[in-house]
């Protein structure tokens, strides 16, 4: 994830902090000096630290509940706004999904009880308005409130809190994972329009809010979709196989032919055996036509191959290396490793809008 960085490991699953969390913290930390004195900035600071320590353990609740269904998680990300556990794929049962959505509030309530049977703490509803305020005075109490409220906000049916996905777990054993995504998206998009007209007139921080929690219901209805199309399908099925490549012996200038002729924006380089020997991008092309001319030989300007995918491979996790990889083709090679077609994002696309349109539509295998 760009712009974090690992603090520690627990289990098996780093935690990291984004940079905007300590942007955040530094920002309490300041406010409160400024107002209240150099210690009122620490006893902030030590609070809010606190309390992310509990949305910490919030996220082990669900990647606990996730172990039980053989789901790890390698990474949790701390935000301003919370925790997000990174699960490496979706719970299969709706139940199993239900039981890891309510394990992060369980969490809550657990440390709200603690709080109240180990350190006398009650639960005063006025402490919610003061968790900001200088002061370790309390401090139990505040955080009392604290989980409690996290409890309470993360089942707010609206993605990615948790309420959202025991949502989306109910939905799904009647209406099936896509159907229930798609309403549970939906109901989520349209508090998140209503969260963020209410920071309008009052606290500007739920546009901020709203907008992440309306992008977050899209992609999750999105990424169910996505899932739900290549369920079964492997790179054979998305690839492209009328596709221009160049040979180990060419030139810019059959390059510059190629390009003037087709569509794509990267061309395989392949030996004498058909197989990827490196690629050649659009802009490396204009870059050495410009600088080493047309007679330039293609072996002096390509760029080296990545690995490339088999044409057996499922694709949803082909398109995982695909995206990771930051190009806009991948090659796509065969048992003995000779190039057979090249995977791209557009062209999964329109296989997912075929799929879309006549779910029960026979893909012929290639490759």
């Amino acid at each position: 994830m760009p712009w974090s960085f690992t603090i520690g490991s627990i289990a098996g699953t780093a935690i990291r902090i984004h940079l905007t969390f300590l942007l955040f913290l530094i920002w309490i930390g300041v406010g409160q000096a400024m107002s209240g004195g150099v210690a009122a900035g620490w006893s902030a600071v030590l609070f809010v630290s606190l309390l992310f320590g509990c949305v910490v353990l919030h996220e082990f609740g669900h990647i606990l509940a996730a172990r039980r269904y053989g789901i790890r998680t390698p990474v949790v990300t701390l935000y301003p706004i919370g925790g997000v556990a990174s699960l490496e794929r979706l719970p299969e049962k709706p139940a199993q999904e239900l039981v890891v959505a309510l394990a992060g509030p369980a969490v809550n309530i657990a440390i709200a009880a603690v709080l109240v049977l180990g350190l006398g703490a009650t639960l005063d509803t006025g402490d919610l308005s003061r968790l900001q305020e200088p002061g370790q005075e309390r401090l139990a109490a505040r955080l009392l409130v604290a989980n409690v409220f996290l409890a309470v906000f993360n089942m707010i049916p609206a993605f990615p809190m948790d309420g959202g996905r025991v949502l989306r777990a109910l939905l799904a054993m009647r209406l099936g994972a896509v159907k229930a995504t798609r309403v549970a998206a939906t109901i989520g998009q349209a508090l998140a329009v209503a969260l963020g007209f209410a920071g309008f007139f009052g606290n500007p921080i739920l546009i901020f809010i709203a907008i992440f929690v309306y992008m977050a219901a899209g992609a999750e209805d999105e990424a169910v979709a996505f899932r739900s199309a290549t369920a079964g399908a492997t790179v054979a099925d998305a690839m492209v196989t009328d596709y221009a490549s160049l040979p180990l012996t060419a030139t810019v200038a059959d390059a510059v032919e190629s390009l003037l002729r087709t569509t794509q924006e990267e061309f395989p380089v392949v030996d004498g055996w058909g197989r990827p020997a490196g690629i050649l991008t659009r802009p490396d092309l204009i870059v050495a036509l410009r600088d080493k001319g047309e007679g330039a030989a293609i072996l002096d300007v390509m760029a080296p191959p990545s690995d490339p995918l088999h044409a057996s491979e499922p694709l949803g996790k082909a398109m995982e290396v695909l995206q990771a990889s930051g190009r806009l083709a991948m090659s796509v090679v065969d048992a003995n490793g000779r190039l057979v077609g090249l995977l791209t994002s557009a062209n999964v696309a329109e296989m997912m809008m075929v799929r879309a349109a006549r779910p029960d539509f026979q893909f012929r295998r290639r490759g």
